[in-house]
């Protein structure tokens, strides 16, 4: 063998064992995704199957497969079950080699699995859950906190109400950790613009009939009934508001956490003129529109919510993260490096991770149109205003972080 042929030889084995240790970081050369959601509940439309269609499409868009690292995605129904979606957890990190959990739209449940997830040192991508104790008191170096929380819906929604005359405030409240901290925020930033919360009933999750619930908001005489609850709840309790003509006895209903699924069952005439806070909308742009048309297909014809939009910018941040570092064997490490990556994708373009976990962007502001203003299927909202990123979301030396110095 010539002396050309033995360095050409020799150059080519060397590029072998170096490719093989780039991938050598990742277990059988895969990134192994959980989607941990409601798949047969109340939170099903808001995210469910339609948080696996927007997963897969970031694993497409990234490009990461055409790179030679494949990603598998998983998915299960946490039942709205603490213990379920812990156990599920568990599974998936010790027996199943599953790298990352994304969505959890149960803030009991999330917080259950950024607890596990930090244990295990894996990554938790949480854009399903409200509780902005996730970047606060139970903040982990493990989770990112995408999307949306109840910190951004009540100094949305509640302050924006309350400055407009809606000083007094009665709140029917999901008996878990979503409707507690949503209540917290929300009373937090109504008195901050002067307001005063008059009362409170809590309601158990997933309730069909919210007639005595109702009735109580209605006898305290507040000018606004906060619903501190989400998905079918929302739903139930502005079907029978609307039945027991509350809005036309002089009181308002405040949907705390409404998504685009929520005003679609309702419809226009029932949900016309509600006001609310959310951070994706899919008729925003031309990048929106576009992603929109390729997941209502998947997806039942639904149209994305934020949560699904989350789960999409998430995933697609997570995947950049790690082909960065060659590896997601640390979870701590991928999270280190998607804080110290500027995040950038179609659905809430440019933005920032904070060191306690809250990744940045701007908020919205928003009205659902009367039916005489909708011009096609799902057009339903017209921008009030909107949020900037740095004012969306509380400020870190106010939610108690352990990870801010």
């Amino acid at each position: 063998m010539s002396t050309a042929r033995r360095s050409l030889l020799a150059v080519a084995i060397a590029g072998l064992f170096t490719a093989g240790a780039a991938n050598a970081q990742f277990t059988n050369n895969e990134i192994k995704l959980g989607v941990l959601s409601d798949m047969s509940s109340l939170y099903t439309d808001l995210a469910g199957q339609g948080s696996v269609v927007a997963a897969k499409m970031a694993v497409e868009d990234s490009g990461i497969e055409k790179r030679g690292i494949k990603v598998e995605i998983v998915s299960a129904d946490h039942q709205n079950k603490p213990d379920v979606g812990s156990a599920i957890a568990r599974r998936w990190y010790d027996a199943e080699g599953v790298d990352a959990i994304v969505d959890v739209p149960n803030s009991g449940v999330a917080l259950a699995v950024a607890a596990i997830t930090k244990e295990k040192n894996k990554v938790f991508l949480a854009s399903g859950p409200g509780s902005s104790d996730l970047t606060g008191k139970a903040c982990s170096p493990n989770t990112v906190h995408f999307t949306y929380d109840t910190w951004m819906l009540a100094n949305g929604t509640g302050t924006a109400i309350t400055k407009k005359g809606g000083t007094s405030w009665f709140f029917i409240t999901a008996d878990y950790a979503f409707g507690e901290a949503l209540q917290r925020d929300t009373t937090a930033a109504v008195e901050k613009a002067g307001g005063k919360v008059l009362g409170s009933v809590k309601v158990p999750i997933n309730n069909q009939d919210f007639s005595s619930f109702l009735l109580q908001a209605q006898a305290s005489k507040a000018k606004v009934i906060g619903l501190a609850n989400a998905g079918g709840d929302t739903t139930n309790s502005i079907k029978q508001a609307a039945e027991f003509g509350i809005v036309k006895g002089g009181q308002s209903l405040a949907g705390l956490l409404v998504f685009i699924t929520d005003v679609h069952s309702l419809g226009l005439q029932t949900a016309q003129g509600l006001t609310f806070t959310t951070t994706f909308y899919w008729d925003q742009n031309d990048k929106t529109r576009a992603f929109s048309k390729r997941f209502a297909p998947q997806d039942k014809g639904i149209h994305p919510t934020m949560v699904h939009a989350g789960v999409y910018a998430s995933v697609l941040h997570y995947l950049k993260a790690v082909e960065a570092l060659k590896s997601d064997a640390d979870g701590v490490a991928v999270v280190n490096e998607m804080k110290k990556m500027p995040t950038d994708d179609p659905l809430f373009g440019k933005g920032t991770i904070r060191v306690d976990g809250r990744a940045l962007h701007p908020a919205y502001l928003v009205q659902v149109k009367k039916p005489s203003e909708s011009k096609a299927p799902w057009d339903y909202y017209k921008v009030l205003a909107t949020i900037p990123a740095d004012q969306a979301f509380r400020p870190m030396s106010e939610g108690g972080c352990s990870l801010v110095k």
